[in-house]
């Protein structure tokens, strides 16, 4: 009788903890729990990388402390939560993958300064940034974007992005 009422009480501070607030604050829901068996969500971890580019890393995780789970991904954002899936979210200080294997800067055909995925002839943009005044453009400049600018580094990214702001078009009011 008494193993009874101890599981019935464990259950209950559970549930209390689980009603509770994640730590960045967002609300959470309960997930119900069978006795003391695990539980087993699906976990979908998304990566924002300062090139914009987002990847997913999707795995299936056992809860056996709902404490000890949030504890392990205290420095993501909860994004989602259903009673099967949680979404997580963590902003990473450097450029994706993707640039450092084949991004390049270049121009797009209406002169927006762009980020693609190969050399700008493949005309496949990952990002868009800001139209450039091209009359302003030394031609050395101009070629280089033409041709494309291969990225290799987040410090390159950067210094890329403030390079070729100068030339960006300002709205005029």
């Amino acid at each position: 009788m008494r193993t009874f009422h101890l599981s019935r009480i464990l259950t209950v501070c559970s549930l209390i903890f689980m009603f509770g607030l994640y730590p960045n604050g967002n609300q959470v829901i309960a997930f119900e729990k069978i006795g003391d068996e695990p539980l087993t969500v699906k976990v979908v971890l998304q990566r924002v990388y300062l090139d914009g580019e987002l990847s997913e890393e999707v795995t299936n995780e056992t809860i056996l402390s709902m404490e000890d789970f949030w504890a392990a991904y205290d420095s993501w954002q909860l994004i989602d939560q259903s009673k099967e899936r949680i979404v997580l979210q963590r902003k990473v200080d450097d450029i994706s993958p993707l640039l450092k294997t084949n991004g390049y800067f270049g121009i797009d055909g209406d002169g927006v300064l762009s980020i693609f995925n190969g050399k700008p002839e493949t005309k496949e943009v990952i990002q868009s940034f800001f139209q450039i005044d091209v009359k302003k453009l030394e031609s050395r400049k101009h070629d280089e974007l033409i041709q494309g600018i291969r990225i290799h580094s987040k410090d390159q990214f950067l210094e890329v992005l403030k390079t070729y702001e100068a030339y960006s078009k300002t709205e005029k009011k």
